[in-house]
């Protein structure tokens, strides 16, 4: 696919994804809202992407949704019934939302690597990949209460999941900035690396070891670990099971227990 607002690559079996203003800090523009979802499309029915990273180009990950975006909205919901542009806005706001919800819904999974600022809608991404790991000058920030927002497209949801209720609260109230060893500490990030090199090489070690598993098994782990976390442990249990009655018993499982009788690195199908 051609994109505008995008860089990708599929590196061996890993597709980079790399937010591509770095001009604008990396803003996310409506144009940069839509590819984002393209891609996310693209890696999901893409066999031999079987890994994402997601980063920025230049020196920030993401400022933010791009203001003008939002300064253009009363012009596009514009209506002479106020239910009508009332309903109007909430469809904008559900289709920013099916964005960010692509990323948990690609069934590979999706690791961010994090440098610079990575600012309000940039938590909302975020937060959505699969697992976070950042580098030494990363500046977190949920920023929306700053401009007089409610963030609505994913953080107040996904984030106290991560770091809890109330950890959660204390930045979307405050809107503080949150460094890279404190995401840390936190548990918002994996790993805090020195360097942005260092963070590049170590994000890309962790996504070639996903990548050279089973990729039905990652795939599945992806679907009972999300699925898991919005529901009861008993609810979790009949999932796998049932998901384990119909993928158990596949060509990896085969290949895996062959590999290890044989003493040999495994090698799987996309």
């Amino acid at each position: 696919m051609t994109y505008q607002r995008l860089n990708v690559a599929l590196q061996g079996s890993v597709a980079v994804v790399e937010l591509n203003r770095p001009g604008k800090a990396n803003a996310l523009d409506l144009a940069m809202w839509h590819e984002l979802r393209d891609a996310m499309r693209w890696l999901d029915t893409t066999p031999e992407a079987r890994v994402g990273v997601l980063r920025g180009a230049g020196a920030q990950f993401t400022s933010g949704i791009d203001l003008a975006l939002l300064a253009g909205l009363s012009a596009e919901i514009a209506d002479p019934c106020d239910g009508r542009a009332r309903e109007k806005l909430r469809r904008v706001i559900l289709d920013f939302q099916d964005t960010v919800s692509a990323i948990e819904r690609c069934r590979k999974p999706v690791l961010a690597a994090i440098h610079g600022a990575c600012i309000g809608g940039g938590i909302d991404v975020a937060v959505a990949c699969d697992v976070r790991y950042c580098s030494a000058d990363a500046v977190f920030s949920v920023r929306e209460v700053d401009v007089g927002l409610t963030a609505d497209v994913g953080t107040l949801q996904r984030l106290p999941k991560l770091i809890g209720e109330g950890m959660a609260r204390e930045l979307a109230y405050t809107g503080r900035n949150v460094s890279g060893r404190e995401a840390r500490d936190i548990g918002l990030v994996n790993r805090c690396y020195d360097t942005p090199a260092e963070l590049a090489a170590g994000v890309g070690e962790i996504a070639t070891a996903i990548a050279a598993k089973s990729p039905l098994a990652v795939r599945g782990s992806k679907e009972m670990i999300t699925y898991a976390r919005d529901h009861s442990v008993a609810d979790g249990l009949n999932y796998v099971a049932t998901w384990n009655a119909a993928m158990l018993m596949s060509a990896d499982l085969g290949e895996a227990l062959a590999a290890a009788r044989e003493r040999r690195p495994a090698t799987f199908r996309d």
